[in-house]
This record gives C-alpha cells, structure tokens and sequence, in this order.
C-alpha cells in the first residue's frame, strides 16, 4: 500500500515536470478606433421676414385733382407706365405760352444777328436778345416740367397695390397713391446669434420656406450681413436675396430660414472614448503600445461621435473599451490585432 502511493505521487511529478510552463502577457488588452477628421457642420433655423428687391410707395409731386386712375390692385406695370394723372389745363396753356415766348425771342434774335455788322443794332442788344432766347427755353422747360408732374408714372416695373383714389379726389404731395413692388426677387432678413460672427459670408447659400405644411422650399444666397451686433438680443442681421421668378412668394411673408454651416475640420472619437477629469475631458491612445493621455475640448456632439478640439492625427488609435483599466504608460495591446 506504501508502494502503491510513493508510485503515484512519483507518476505526478514527472506529470508536471513534463507540463510546458504558461507565459501570461503583462500587456493589458484594449479596443481601439481609428481617429478620423470632420469638418464641423452647423444647422442654423431663424425667422425671416421678407421685402421685394426693390419696394415704394407712391406720392404725387404736386397738389391737384385726379382726373384719371389707370389700374386697378395686382396690375404688373412696366418702368415710365403713366398710372394716374391730374388735371392739367393749366400747365398745358403754360407750354403753349412759353413755345409762343420762345418763337418770339428766337425770331428777335435772328433779326438782329442779320444785321450784325451793319452798324443798326448794337453789340449789348445782340447779347439781350440771346439772353431773352435762353431764358425763354427755361421758361419753356419749367412748364414742362411742371406738365409732367400732372401725370404720375411708374418708377420701374412690378406690381401694383390697392388704392384709395379716385376721379375727382383731391391730392397734395403727402397723399399716398399705391405702392409698387418689383417681387420677381425677395429680400428675406433674419436674426443669427454673434457665437456665428466671422462664419457667414456674401454668397453663402440658405434655404426658405413659409410655415404652411407641405410648403416647398426656396433657395437664396447671402447679400448683406450687419456691421455691428443688437446687444439686446446678441444677434446680428444678415440679408439673402431670393429667387421669385414664380412669383409664389409676397413681400412681407414670414419664411423659416434654414443656414448651414461648415467651419474648420476636427478630430472625430467615439462617445465611448471620451474620459473626464478634475482638469477636463481627455482622451487615451496607444503610441508604440504604451497607453497615453491626450488632453480634449468638446466642440460638437453627433450622433455616436463627438468632434474634440485635441492633438489628434489621423488615424490616431484612441481606446474605447479597457479605458477603466488605463493609466499614463501603461503597455497595451489592441485585441483586434491579436
């Protein structure tokens, strides 16, 4: 029985001696992403409100009685269009009076120039009679000027909007007739925070529609960006310039303004990666198979991935499972390589 047992635990050790030894790996095991750069994208939504490229009121330059409105609310008029006009009698008879002043003074003055030489008029006669032909050609443009001041026209072409004349109304120059809007373009300005100052530019490209369920969206480009920022609200004014050319859209519609923005390129890690500390956010990555700790600030979160400001090349491996077990210079090995 002795013999039995000294035999068995002689069978045992030549087991173990025949057993190769286990080499446990001191690295510790991680997974690790590559880090790849992003530009930053911006979603900018505001409220604009719209104008027509070119917009005004109309007045008569003079006080007078209309004797005739030429359209009527919604009428597209062409530049130099005659939309209404005054009573005019008077300025009609005060052309005529000064044609006839100007024919007299011309006919004077060819007289006299006929005779220049023969001693009969006198140089200084010459010159009344010349200065008499100038004045009554001034004469002459004032009534004209004054005629055309009966008739109001169109300043350039567009659409006309409701008035309150008719014939018989008295007018003076405070009286407004209609308004006129050259719409074929709409200028939409909206509100953008000041964190976006610097960001936006002539040319940059945003998209609009109104707030009606299903309306589609129109495209417009950036023409004009504020000088100086409300400090009530922290904004400034940008200006775009839209295309109408369907005349779908109105002066004075409220749209909601879609901007994109793209500002510089970032490093793009994990959620998963990104670690906190007393003195912030950080990052680990593995350089020559050492664990290392890279200081990271936030700049935008995505879906899944968060854009960091950080000493990130690409391609940088960053770890993203094993980062409980991570300190400065510990050896690492990625078990997607292993």
């Amino acid at each position: 029985m002795f013999f039995l047992a000294l035999h068995l635990l002689a069978g045992c050790e030549a087991g173990s001696e025949a057993a190769p030894p286990v080499q446990l790996s001191s690295a510790q095991p991680v997974v690790t992403e590559a880090v790849a750069w992003q530009p930053r994208r911006v979603r900018i939504e505001a409220v604009g409100t719209s104008r027509a490229a070119r917009s005004v009121t109309l007045y008569p330059q003079v006080s007078g009685e209309v004797v005739e409105v030429l359209f009527k609310a919604g009428d597209r008029v062409k530049a130099g269009q005659t939309i209404l006009r005054l009573d005019d009698r008077d300025q009609r008879l005060a052309v005529a009076q000064a044609r006839v002043a100007l024919e007299d003074a011309e006919r004077l003055y060819s007289r006299y120039e006929r005779t220049r030489g023969s001693g009969t008029v006198t140089e200084s006669a010459l010159d009344d009679a010349r200065s008499a032909v100038e004045r009554a050609r001034l004469s002459l443009r004032r009534a004209e000027v004054a005629l055309d001041y009966r008739s109001i026209e169109a300043p350039f072409e567009g659409y006309l909007g409701i008035t309150d004349l008719d014939p018989g109304a008295q007018v003076s120059p405070s009286t407004p007739i209609t308004t006129i809007d050259d719409r074929l373009t709409l200028l939409v300005t909206f509100q953008v925070p000041e964190l976006f100052l610097g960001q936006i530019g002539p040319g940059q490209s945003i998209d609009v529609a109104t707030w009606a369920n299903g309306s589609a969206e129109h495209t417009g480009k950036v023409t004009d960006i504020d000088s100086r920022v409300d400090p009530g609200t922290r904004t400034f004014a940008v200006r775009a310039l839209v295309d109408n050319r369907e005349d779908q859209l109105r002066p004075g519609m409220s749209f909601r303004v879609t901007l994109n923005l793209v500002s510089g390129r970032y490093p793009a890690v994990p959620e998963v990666a990104l670690q906190w500390g007393n003195d912030g956010a950080f990052v680990w990555v593995v350089e020559e198979g050492r664990a290392k700790r890279v200081s990271a600030t936030v700049v935008q979160r995505l879906q899944g991935i968060i854009l960091v400001d950080a000493n990130l090349p690409e391609g940088t491996p960053v770890v993203t499972e094993g980062t409980q077990r991570m300190r400065e210079g510990l050896s690492v090995v990625d078990i997607a390589e292993v």
